[in-house]
């Protein structure tokens, strides 16, 4: 019997949200708390254990400190073992926070970058102990790694 994980699996609105949802029953195991951007979207998902952080982007270093800073205690108080992410800041930041308190970090890269790795995932690469595309040719050229697509 294989250990019980504490895991935060953290996605933005909108399709980064779906593709996590796909994937959700990975995490069925284990002590899974959902981080996401919009309210309403874990309750329509039926999710019962999550958290709502602000959403934030490149342009707006104040949307980002708000991120972080509601991210910081979410980490802290709940320790993971692993983060998961389908993208995008705000996945980058708790994965950050979470490389430094020594839990596991997973990036998979949407399924919407079919040409290239997005600039939320080239960020991730830094802090992603797994790195994933969603499109075999763009991990190659990325240096990531693919195992499949999730949509």
């Amino acid at each position: 019997m294989t250990k019980t994980k504490k895991i935060i699996a953290i996605a933005s609105e909108g399709g980064h949200w779906l593709q996590l949802m796909q994937i959700r029953e990975a995490f069925e195991d284990h002590e899974t708390l959902f981080v996401t951007t919009m309210h309403g979207l874990p309750e329509e998902s039926d999710i019962e254990e999550f958290r709502i952080v602000p959403d934030c982007n490149r342009d707006s270093k104040v949307s980002l400190i708000k991120c972080f800073i509601a991210l910081l205690p979410i980490l802290l108080k709940h320790r993971p073992d692993v983060v998961v992410s389908t993208g995008a800041l705000p996945g980058v930041i708790a994965m950050a926070i979470a490389r430094v308190m020594r839990s596991h970090t997973i990036w998979i890269d949407s399924v919407a970058n079919a040409e290239e790795m997005s600039m939320s995932g080239r960020l991730a690469k830094y802090v992603a102990v797994s790195w994933m595309s969603q499109w075999e040719h763009v991990a190659k050229s990325s240096g990531a790694v693919y195992a499949g697509e999730v949509l």
